[in-house]
This record gives structure tokens, sequence and C-alpha cells, in this order.
């Protein structure tokens, strides 16, 4: 069961200092759904709780977040130009819809306060899938199943770990992280490279050392089975008068 849409929760005069971050995941299987749902009530690694809305489809997000429902969820006690989601947590493989679409979608909304974007995937090519929904400006890429430690990184993707004054210096740093210059990423990939190829080669090292001991060993058990087959033969032949009758002849 999901919350209740457009509670807002925490707030000043209440006496609760901590907001609740508002979620609205989309995923097309009840089950993924249902895991996040409770992962996210359930954590209790932040001062502000989760306030979770499930929906099914990009299309119904739409309709909460697109001109008509401009993230508004129900509520009344916001301010207009505020929507009441702090993040969209999408599924990037759906039907009719993808998460791609979505996050492209939600991009496109004309609002002073852009709604974070984290897409989540299972998919067998995580690296091309990340790098497609960062470059169109997501915040983050998780993959599935959602763990606990991932709940930190969607509570420091939202608006409402974001203050009011530091949104533009956020979205400035991400936006330098995500332009980063070509030379910076290929020094970057080059010292990742240089250090994969340092530990394959003490792994290759290493091996080829044990290697070379265990052809050694080989090779002398070899010599040695040799001789004292050698030897057995000789034996025989000299036990069966077959030795002598060789060497007179």
């Amino acid at each position: 069961m999901t919350c209740a849409p457009g509670a807002r929760m925490g707030a000043a005069g209440e006496g609760n200092p901590a907001a609740a971050v508002r979620v609205l995941v989309v995923d097309d299987s009840p089950v993924d759904r249902k895991v996040v749902e409770l992962l996210l009530r359930n954590h209790k690694g932040g001062a502000a709780p989760f306030h979770v809305t499930a929906v099914d489809s990009g299309k119904k997000a739409m309709e909460l977040l697109g001109p008509k429902g401009q993230g508004k969820l129900g509520s009344s006690d916001t301010d207009a130009n505020e929507p009441t989601v702090d993040i969209v947590l999408t599924d990037y493989c759906m039907p009719e819809m993808t998460g791609y679409d979505l996050l492209r979608a939600i991009k496109a909304l004309s609002s002073p306060n852009p709604i974070p974007v984290v897409v989540m995937s299972s998919e067998n090519e995580p690296q091309r899938i990340s790098s497609r929904c960062l470059t169109a400006g997501a915040e983050d890429f998780i993959l599935k199943p959602l763990k606990s430690k991932d709940v930190q990184r969607l509570r420091n993707c939202s608006n409402s770990a974001k203050p009011k004054d530091a949104d533009e210096a956020e979205c400035k740093s991400l936006s330098g992280r995500r332009t980063m210059p070509s030379d910076q990423i290929a020094k970057k990939a080059t010292s990742e490279q240089r250090s994969q190829i340092a530990r394959l080669a003490m792994v290759l090292n290493a091996s080829s050392t044990e290697l070379s001991h265990y052809f050694q060993f080989l090779f002398k058990f070899i010599l040695v089975a040799y001789a004292v087959l050698c030897l057995g033969e000789l034996l025989h032949r000299w036990s069966s008068g077959s030795f002598l009758s060789l060497w007179s002849s």
C-alpha cells in the first residue's frame, strides 16, 4: 500500500525539523515496486523518513508530473511553484514509455526547481545504460535490486537534501562532473587501465612461477618413473636369462 499522496511531513511548526523525502517510484513490476517501497520506508539511516508514491508506468508518472499534475500529488499546503516530489526513481526497461523516455520528459518540463531523476536497471549492459542516462540528465544510476546502501544515494540526490540557496551550486557541480574534459577522462581511464594491467601482471607472474615449479616437479617425476621402469625391465630379463643370451649374442 502506498502512502497517501501529497502529505508534507516534518513541518517546523509541528516540532519535526526533518521533512519527509517524497519519492515517486515508477516500475512496471509489482514485486520490484513493493521491494523498493519496503526498503525506503524501513530505512533508518537518515533523520528524514521517506514518503513513497508508486505507479506502474511512465505515462501515469507524467500524469502526476506533467502540465496538469505539475508534480502536485494532491497537496494543497505547498508553494505554487514547488513540486511535491523530491525525486523520481524509475526503472529503465518498461513497456510503452521507458525509463529513459520518462527521464527526458521530466527534464523537458519547464519548472524552476527541476525534479531529480534516478534510473535503476538490471540490464546486462549497465555501463552503456548508465552513460546514456547520465548524459540525458539523470542524477544517478543504480543497479537492481535496490540495496540498503543505495538508499542514502537517493537521499543525497533528492531536492529535500539540498538547501534552497545551494541548488545552483550543486547543479553546477554536477554539471562540471558530467562535462569533464576529454583529456581528464582519458588520463583517468589510462590510470585505471595501468592499475588493472599491473594487478594482472602480478597475478600472471605468480601463476607463471607456480606453473614453473609444477612443470619441474612433473619432469623429475617422469624421469624417476622412466628409470624405475627401465630398472624393472632389466631385472626381469636378468631373472629370465634373456639378458645373458642377449649379451652373449
